[in-house]
């Protein structure tokens, strides 16, 4: 019978190690290609979605201070499209919103919570003193205090050098984004400049002092940088439909 010819052909195989192991490899091989060659025929493997953009400079700049205090090894970016994730942290994260990260922050480290939709979830006001003092709005808090960032200048003078470096590794920053960067910079933190270049280059950009002190520092980009997280992409995450992507 086949099946019994098959079994006994099968049981000689795993007597044998280094057919059994050859076999293993050739298995997985074949499964590898048929399963990454296609990707070479595609251009992008990230489907763009409508409403996403490159990060301002202020926003970069808070990016970075986020990447320098070691915040991803408490916190996540990205939420996983299961039924308990949703409900606690919101829509599952989309592969195009960390199109423009370099490094990802998609980390599976959740000390604390994710902070893929925390934008707008909390007040400017909330998030300077959570940062300066967090168990005085989170009792039960682990976080250290960041206190030190609102007592931080910020120099705008260096942030071109970040943009360039940003677009050398795929961010689709122009030249008018890099010249622009400092004004840019000084801009999105004070609500009395003018802010029509900066909307125009930078869609969807909220203006605004962030921490409240007159000075442009480090809470200011942190507080932007997190104001942000989750605002930018259009789409129904509940039914998704083609026609939000572009």
């Amino acid at each position: 019978m086949p099946s019994r010819r098959f079994a006994n052909l099968h049981s000689r195989l795993e007597r044998n190690a280094m057919v059994f192991t050859l076999a293993i490899l050739l298995v997985c091989s074949v499964g590898g290609i048929v399963e990454i060659a296609p990707l070479f025929a595609l251009e992008n493997t990230i489907e763009p979605v409508r409403g996403m953009r490159p990060y301002t400079p202020l926003e970069l700049a808070g990016r970075m201070i986020y990447v320098r205090e070691g915040c991803y090894g408490c916190h996540s970016q990205q939420i996983r499209p299961f039924r308990d994730e949703v409900e606690r942290y919101g829509a599952y994260s989309l592969a195009a919103e960390s199109a423009y990260d370099h490094p990802f922050q998609w980390g599976s480290k959740r000390t604390g919570p994710d902070l893929a939709r925390v934008g707008n979830k909390y007040s400017d006001a909330w998030h300077t003193q959570h940062m300066a003092d967090p168990r005085s709005v989170v009792p039960e808090s682990v976080m250290p205090p960041y206190a030190f960032l609102a007592a931080t200048a910020l120099d705008p003078a260096r942030i071109a050098a970040h943009v360039v470096a940003n677009r050398r590794v795929g961010v689709p920053y122009t030249d008018e984004m890099v010249q622009e960067a400092a004004a840019d910079m000084r801009a999105q933190a004070d609500p009395e400049a003018d802010a029509a270049g900066l909307h125009r280059r930078y869609p969807k950009t909220s203006v605004r002092n962030f921490d409240g002190q007159p000075e442009l520092t480090e809470m200011d980009a942190m507080v932007a940088y997190l104001q942000m997280l989750g605002t930018l992409a259009e789409f129904d995450w509940r039914r998704p439909d083609p026609a939000m992507l572009r």
